[in-house]
């Protein structure tokens, strides 16, 4: 492509989008709706998934040692539990420990404590964190060989749970982009099927006098891009707004759900809004003019 002629499409590009003003303007703001959207859901996907990511990876097992060791025998279990591949950390609850964090739950019932202090029954332990909460069952039962291990507790059905809860979110968040890029795909192709359709007559008489099929698509390419460009700017720039926002309501209802700063995952949304959008508008653009080259 020749610099003058890239120059011209760019112009004649430009001179399409102010030509057709009002469709224009219903196409940059149905882009954006589409894109906040989208935006919106794969933010909430991601907060979603990273919340129960920490939720799966705070669910430890726990391995009561037996009775038998002393609390010197009890402590060396902890190096065998920690050169286990899957273990990320191993903590040592003695049974003195374990004792007291019983009587604070259950300050409420203070007749269940007495003579206990005297006779604890509770085991020393070890509270395990995982690397990987999907490989629960096999760190578990690789827990249970250690000698000195007398039970493991660990909850496989809230980590079977919370994987479910994952894939249907992601699921349903990757339908509704789908749907609403498609949307959005039609949404410019069809206004730059107006703007062709316009200029049909114009097209035919530049085929007959020997303009190459480039020469006629380019404009309208460049209209679609500059559409699409535009819209996910603006879409970029209103999402990042309704995430603060949303997530300084949230910090006021509730400590226990932050959500992820958008600093952290700024340049990753950009890139994505401006990719969708680049798609949409090229995409769209091409859909339409091929046609139209049929004369």
């Amino acid at each position: 492509m020749k610099r003058y002629e890239f120059g011209y499409f760019i112009i004649e590009g430009t001179k399409n989008v102010f030509l057709h003003g009002f469709m224009s303007f219903a196409a940059v703001g149905i882009i954006v709706a589409c894109l906040i959207i989208m935006g919106s859901f794969t933010l909430l996907s991601f907060n979603i998934s990273n919340l129960l990511v920490t939720v799966q990876n705070e669910n430890e097992i726990t391995a009561r040692i037996d009775e038998s060791l002393s609390d010197a025998e009890a402590r060396s279990v902890g190096s065998k539990i920690n050169a286990i591949a899957n273990v990320r950390d191993c903590e040592f609850v003695s049974r003195d420990k374990a004792l007291e964090n019983f009587a604070q739950s259950s300050a409420d019932n203070a007749d269940l404590l007495i003579g206990l202090e005297q006779d604890n029954p509770l085991r020393n332990s070890y509270r395990i964190f995982l690397v990987d909460a999907q490989k629960m069952n096999e760190t578990a039962k690789d827990i249970e060989k250690i000698p000195g291990v007398a039970l493991v507790s660990a909850d496989y059905g809230i980590v079977t749970g919370i994987m479910k809860v994952r894939e249907i979110v992601n699921l349903i968040s990757y339908i509704i982009i789908l749907v609403l890029f498609v949307i959005s795909v039609f949404i410019i192709s069809n206004t730059v099927k107006l703007a062709t359709f316009d200029r049909r007559d114009e097209i035919a008489i530049m085929k007959m006098v020997g303009a190459t099929n480039g020469f006629i698509r380019w404009p309208f390419v460049f209209e679609g891009l500059i559409l699409g460009v535009l819209g996910s700017a603006i879409a970029y720039f209103a999402q990042w707004w309704l995430y603060e926002a949303a997530g300084g309501r949230v910090a006021e209802l509730t400590q226990m759900v932050q959500m992820v700063p958008f600093d952290l995952i700024s340049r990753e949304m950009l890139f994505a809004f401006l990719g969708a959008g680049f798609l949409v508008g090229v995409g769209g653009s091409l859909l339409t003019i091929r046609k139209f080259m049929r004369v």
